[in-house]
Formats: C-alpha cells, sequence, structure tokens
C-alpha cells in the first residue's frame, strides 16, 4: 500500500493537470501580491491610461514567470529519488526563508557580535529550563496516569481535576499565579524555580494523558500475567508495562518537549535570561529589535530541528527492537 501510494505520488507531479492547476495558483497568487509590494487592492484598482504605464503588464509578466520557473522545478524534482528531492526542497525553502529575512536589511555584524553570548547564556538557560520541566513533567505525568487508571475515587478525583485545571488555565496566568501568588501563603521562589515549577504542572497535565494512552495500549492480560508470576503494582509497572508502553508514548511525548522549549520564553516574564529575554533586552537599546529577534527564532528552529531528529532516531530504535 506505502509503495503504491509513493508511485501514484511521483507520477502525479507529471499530469499536465496538476502541472496546469499549479502554473494558474501560483500565478493567482503573484499576482495577489506582486515582488513590486503592490497589494490586492491597488492591483485591482481600474487602470486609467496605456497598461504599460501603469505597470500592470510588468506585474503580471513578473507573475507569469515565476509561476513557470515554480512548476518546471516541481516536474524536474518529481523524476528525482525521495530523499533527493527532500534534500533540495528543503534547501530552496531555506534560501526563500533566509531572502526574506535579507530583505529587513539586518545588521550582519551586530548579529555576530551577540550571537555567542545568546549561545552561551541564552541557549544554556532554555535548555536547562525545558529539561529539568520535562523531568519534573514525566515523574508527575506517571503518578496521575496511574491515578487515573485506578479504581480508587479518590485518586481518580485528584488526578482528573489537577489535569482538568492545569490545562485549563493559560500557562502564562500560571507563571504569575505561582511566582506572585506563592509568596501570600510564605512560600517564596526566585524566577527560574517559579518558572520550573509552572512549566511542569502545566505540561506534565498534557503528559498525563499521553501516558495513560499508553498504558490503555498495553493487553490486560499483561497485567495479569504479571500478577499471576507475583510481581506488585510498581514492579509490573516498571519492567513491564512502561517498556511495552514507550513505543506509542515517544512520538506525543518528544512533541510535547518540542512544544515546552518554545513555551520556555513565557518564563521570560519574570525576567530569567533565557533566549528570549536576552533577546529583547540586547536589541531595545539599540534598536535593533528584528535582528535579535529572527535571531532567536534561527535558534529556536534549529533546537527544536535537532530535537524532530533524535526523536525519530529513537523512535526507528524502539520499532526496531519492537519487530525482533
Amino acid at each position: 500500500m506505502l509503495y503504491r501510494d509513493t508511485v501514484e505520488s511521483e507520477v502525479l507531479v507529471h499530469k499536465p493537470w496538476f502541472v496546469a492547476s499549479t502554473f494558474a495558483v501560483v500565478l493567482a497568487v503573484f499576482l495577489m501580491f506582486d515582488m513590486t509590494g503592490t497589494s490586492f487592492g491597488e492591483l485591482m484598482r481600474p487602470v486609467i491610461g496605456d497598461p504599460l504605464q501603469s505597470g500592470l503588464y510588468g506585474r503580471f509578466a513578473i507573475a507569469f514567470v515565476i509561476a513557470v520557473m515554480f512548476c518546471v522545478n516541481i516536474v524536474l524534482i518529481g523524476f528525482a529519488s525521495m530523499k533527493v528531492q527532500i534534500v533540495t526542497v528543503w534547501i530552496e525553502l531555506l534560501i526563500l526563508s533566509l531572502s526574506f529575512f535579507h530583505s529587513f536589511n539586518l545588521s550582519l555584524p551586530f548579529i555576530l557580535e551577540n550571537l555567542p553570548y545568546m549561545i552561551t547564556q541564552g541557549v544554556v538557560t532554555t535548555l536547562y529550563i525545558s529539561a529539568v520541566s520535562l523531568f519534573f513533567a514525566s515523574i508527575v505525568a506517571i503518578i496521575a496516569a496511574v491515578a487515573k487508571l485506578s479504581s480508587n475515587g479518590f485518586a481518580y478525583a485528584v488526578a482528573s481535576f489537577y489535569t482538568s485545571f492545569f490545562r485549563g488555565l493559560p500557562l502564562l496566568m500560571q507563571i504569575y499565579l505561582i511566582y506572585l501568588g506563592l509568596p501570600q501563603m510564605g512560600i517564596v521562589l526566585n524566577a527560574i524555580p517559579s518558572g520550573i515549577l509552572a512549566l511542569s504542572l502545566c505540561v506534565g497535565a498534557y503528559m498525563t494523558e499521553i501516558f495513560r494512552a499508553g498504558i490503555q495500549s498495553i493487553d490486560r492480560g499483561q497485567w495479569e500475567a504479571s500478577r499471576s508470576m507475583g510481581f506488585g503494582f510498581g514492579l509490573t509497572i516498571r519492567r513491564i508495562i512502561l517498556p511495552q508502553a514507550l513505543p506509542v508514548i515517544i512520538p506525543p511525548m518528544g512533541n510535547t518537549f518540542i512544544s515546552m522549549l518554545k513555551d520556555s520564553s513565557l518564563v521570560s516574564v519574570l525576567g530569567v535570561w533565557e533566549l528570549t529575554f536576552l533577546a529583547r533586552t540586547i536589541g531595545q537599546p539599540t534598536f535593533h529589535h528584528m535582528e535579535m529577534l529572527i535571531t532567536a527564532s534561527l535558534i529556536y528552529w534549529v533546537m527544536s530541528a535537532c530535537l524532530e531528529v533524535a526523536q525519530s532516531r529513537l523512535e526507528r530504535h524502539l520499532g526496531r527492537s519492537k519487530v525482533r
């Protein structure tokens, strides 16, 4: 089935109707927002006088050439192998993204001057907060997931209230409540512990459902077999259930960690020197806001891409061990 879908997708880009439809769509898009910066409203305004002087023909010619190049690019890429197609499209999209950023007239020397400090201070702090929060969130999630699967009404009620409450409040609100609310009870936490606590509780509520779904994916016969062998509940979870549930848990858990990596930027409201806070602090005095924000965005993207690669390799490793 997979091979047939792959063959059909490769042949699709060589269909005349597909190429014609793609050409029409690209042409329409670039006519609406052409490269000269004319808005859609100005483009649809009636032409007075000679169309050549109005620039309408020039905009149409630019859009036509771009549409032709786009369709030729798709057709040529369709003849290559799957890996070559992926690499080629990634390179093309990366060049387009960098060209988009280059149009902002960024100060490259300013970026290179502050990049080492953003990495040594901002990236390290961001990774530290995310990793510690993930560790505590996993512990909370496992406990809450087991409680929601138990027949104890009290444990289920506490776990369900926890997941409902922390999934129902915005993360920024939780950060403020913990940082400003706990001192009212005599519990004073610094900015970084407050941010880690808020991230752990919020992400732990989402991960609870991930662990619960992973545990429920294991057949009940595994539980019965472990009980017949005299295994306790904790030993059954640790040695039998969780190892088998990992292939189900890892994909959404990796996605949650990537999301947490970006959500850690909210801790900047507490003055934590993580990546987003440094981008604002460095760019504000010299009015180089875009330089620092774009640099921070690219750093976030690189970190997320590295996590995606690690996640995919871990999934393949678990998949091979499962097949064996």
